[in-house]
C-alpha cells in the first residue's frame, strides 16, 4: 500500500464495488491518493475482505449505539485526510462530521437533491426513479453533513433510463457510472488539494456520458 499522497479513509456496509473502484485507481501508476483504512458498521461486510486482500487496514463499528469516539479515534490514528463513504447505510455522527467539515464525501445512486434522504438506498431508489417516469438517472458525489444526502453537491453523471428498464437493469448501469465517477472525484481531489477548488460541470445528456469536463481537466494537469 502506498503512503504517498493523499490519506483516503472509506465507511462501507456492503459488499464493496465502488471501493474496489477506489482500491483498483489506487494501485495505479502515478496514483495521487492511498487508501489507509476501510470501516464499516458490519462485520460480514464484504468491503472488508477486499480491503485486507489489498493490504488496507480495517476495522468495525458497532451497529448500534453512540460510534463517534471510536471512529473519530481511528481516522486519527490513520490519519486520513479525506474520508469517503461508499455503500455506507449509517448516518455519521454530527461529531465527525463537524470534525471532517468539508473532508468528508459520498455516492449516491440518484440526480440529487431528487430520490434521497433517510431509507432511500440501493433498490428503493431505483424503484422509486422508474415509479417517477423519470427519463435520466445517475450517481452524485456530495459534501456529507449532519442529515442524509444534503451536503454540497460535487459532481453528477447522467445515467439515461429505458423504457423497459427494471430497478436491476437501471442500478447496473448506475453502479458502472459510480465506478468511473468515485475514483475520478476523489483524484481530482488529491490534484486540486481540496473540495473549494472543485467546479464540476455535470455532461450534456446522451446515450454515452463523457467525464465532466472541468473534471477530465483536473485529472489531466
Amino acid at each position: 500500500m502506498s503512503t504517498a499522497g493523499l490519506r483516503v479513509a472509506v465507511l462501507a456496509s456492503g459488499s464493496g464495488t465502488n471501493l474496489q473502484a477506489l482500491l483498483d485507481a489506487a494501485a495505479a501508476p502515478g496514483a495521487r491518493f492511498a487508501l489507509v483504512l476501510v470501516v464499516s458498521n458490519r462485520p460480514e461486510a464484504g468491503a472488508l475482505s477486499r480491503a485486507t486482500q489489498f493490504g488496507v487496514p480495517t476495522a468495525t463499528l458497532a451497529r448500534e449505539g453512540d460510534d463517534a469516539p471510536r471512529l473519530l479515534a481511528l481516522l486519527a490514528e490513520a490519519r486520513a485526510d479525506l474520508i469517503v463513504l461508499a455503500g455506507y447505510l449509517k448516518l455519521v455522527p454530527a461529531a465527525v462530521v463537524a470534525a471532517y467539515r468539508d473532508r468528508m464525501l459520498n455516492i449516491h445512486p440518484a440526480l440529487l437533491p431528487a430520490f434521497g434522504g433517510p431509507g432511500m438506498y440501493g433498490r428503493r431508489v431505483h424503484e422509486a426513479v422508474l415509479a417517477s417516469g423519470a427519463r435520466v438517472s445517475g450517481p452524485t458525489v456530495h459534501l456529507v453533513d449532519e442529515a442524509f444526502d444534503r451536503g454540497r453537491i460535487l459532481a453528477q453523471w447522467p445515467v439515461p433510463v429505458a423504457p423497459d428498464d427494471t430497478p436491476e437493469t437501471l442500478a447496473a448501469r448506475v453502479l458502472e457510472a459510480e465506478h468511473r465517477l468515485l475514483p475520478a472525484v476523489v483524484g481530482a481531489w488529491a490534484a486540486l488539494g481540496a473540495a473549494a477548488a472543485l467546479s464540476f460541470t455535470a455532461p450534456a445528456l446522451g446515450p454515452a456520458p463523457a467525464l465532466p469536463v472541468d473534471l477530465a481537466d483536473a485529472l489531466t494537469s
